[in-house]
């Protein structure tokens, strides 16, 4: 039934679980839920090899968590699943659920839809090999619909668990073992704000322990209706309230994280951002010191200024993707395969994995390898973590616009005018294709660039504009918007 696959967002499932915004309609109802949590363990049976299975089940701070997860709940038992109740948790503390030889569970479900608002839920799926991909997420869905709805029974073989403890510890033995000593923290103030999702944990079981100073760590308690800021490293009112906590508090460093914690962002002792391509840089020149001359696999937005620093200034490799998060891992992945060796994979977005770490989409596993780069800085008494970036070249503009197709068949409409623009910046004097471009037409101007691309989901043409010179963005603007006013079929934005 459509209305199984409508849910399916890439590799996850998102969905309305609550009423409260006009227009949205629930799509992710209990029974639905509770047809989804049969369908993961009959596949998972499938796969495994035996109906013996145990699954963990987690979720982050929304206000839907409860009814959604008693509803999973009965479509587990409903086939014989063994269950265990992880809480509030984080999406990658749900992965090492599987990992962890005190837990060791057969696969695993993360309640979350990241950063969208309050009325939104879902599910992100993981077995021992990692996340489930959009085929097997299809396949889950694909049960669930010839399944269809059934009646909840009571459960009576959950257990409860008390994963993140054993998660946060987990992060506290690296840390220690990657500065060497039991509070490599002490003497700094580091501070997190973890906008009312499943971050707040990272004070009182990671920071604390090591020895930082927490004062003016803020938004700790879970809170599904978000009420101080949406808990996203890429949106401009958190960033700014990070940066203020950081001045204010006169801390050594910010954290931020979004809802379910698999993607940060930081602030520095100055209250200059650490996120986008800033986050990238950092996390490349700590990993490339471990392991020189590697590659790093990035979205298709990321900065001429990120690419000198990693090629020229870190002597590793840029590799620049396709945007999303696991298309950016699976490169990496498939690039250890074929080489040149690849240890980390970032989105712009904050998203993104390393080697070392299962390939986890893990912002606070990352923020742990920061996290002992300060500490050995401080102890080597050679400067703080943001001169490692500070000659990092920053664009001087930078925007990014999406119009909208206005015809039926629009992924059809988005190859025709991708296809024409191909042609053009070809044809346009002092333009031409970027070479090693995996992505949409990307296209290298006058001290900058412009990326035009398809969104898989949506009706629009995401656009993104750069420039090392102040006005350059306006200049390339014009053309792009002159190009795209020939198509009847497209509706552009205001000029930004």
């Amino acid at each position: 039934m459509d209305t199984y696959f409508k849910l399916q967002n890439g590799s996850d499932v998102r969905g309305v679980a609550l009423d409260g915004v006009a227009g949205e309609p629930i799509t992710l109802t209990e029974d639905i839920a509770r047809t989804l949590g049969y369908a993961f363990s009959k596949w998972l049976e499938k796969r495994a090899g035996t109906s013996q299975l145990k699954i963990a089940v987690g979720h982050d701070s929304r206000l839907s968590s409860d009814a959604i997860k008693t509803a999973v709940f009965q479509g587990l038992e409903k086939n014989g699943s063994a269950v265990f109740d992880c809480g509030l948790a984080s999406t990658p503390a749900m992965f090492m659920s599987t990992v962890f030889e005190n837990h060791r569970y057969d696969g695993s479900i993360m309640l979350t839809a990241s950063h969208l608002p309050f009325n939104r839920n879902g599910m992100k799926f993981f077995t021992r090999e990692g996340g489930l991909g959009k085929k097997e997420i299809t396949e889950i869905l694909t049960i669930a619909s010839e399944m269809g709805s059934f009646a909840g029974e009571d459960f009576s073989r959950v257990q409860n668990v008390a994963l993140m403890d054993d998660y946060a510890a987990h992060l506290v033995q690296i840390i220690r073992e990657g500065v060497g000593t039991q509070k490599p923290l002490k003497g700094l103030k580091i501070i997190v704000d973890a906008g009312n999702g499943a971050g707040g944990y990272f004070v009182d079981l990671v920071l604390k322990p090591l020895g930082a100073d927490t004062t003016g760590s803020q938004f700790l308690d879970p809170d599904g209706s978000f009420p101080n800021h949406i808990p996203n490293p890429e949106d401009k009112e958190a960033m700014n309230a990070i940066i203020a906590a950081v001045k204010n508090n006169a801390a050594d460093f910010g954290i931020i994280f979004d809802t379910d914690v698999d993607r940060a962002g930081a602030v520095d002792k100055n209250g200059k951002p650490i996120n986008r391509n800033r986050f990238i840089a950092l996390m490349a020149a700590i990993v490339l010191e471990d392991q020189p001359g590697s590659t790093i696999v990035t979205d298709s937005v990321t900065s001429t200024g990120l690419k000198w620093w990693i090629e020229e200034k870190l002597g590793g490799v840029h590799h620049r993707y396709q945007r999303g998060y696991k298309n950016v891992i699976n490169e990496a992945i498939r690039l250890n395969e074929v080489g040149p060796a690849s240890f980390l994979a970032l989105e712009t977005s904050g998203h993104g994995a390393l080697k070392e770490n299962y390939w986890l989409d893990d912002g606070a596993y990352q923020i742990a390898k920061i996290l002992i780069k300060i500490a050995r800085l401080k102890i080597e008494g050679q400067g703080t973590v943001d001169e490692l970036i500070a000659e990092l070249p920053e664009p001087a503009e930078a925007i990014e616009f999406r119009p909208k197709i206005i015809v039926d068949d629009f992924s059809s409409y988005a190859d025709t005018v991708l296809e024409k623009f191909k042609i053009f910046a070809e044809a346009e004097a002092g333009w031409s294709l970027t070479p090693n471009s995996y992505e949409g037409v990307h296209v290298t101007c006058q001290k900058g660039w412009v990326l035009l691309r398809k969104s898989l989901h949506d009706p629009q043409i995401p656009i993104n504009i750069e420039s090392d010179i102040d006005g350059g963005v306006a200049m390339i603007d014009k053309k792009v918007r002159s190009f795209l006013s020939t198509f009847d079929g497209l509706k552009l934005p205001p000029i930004l």
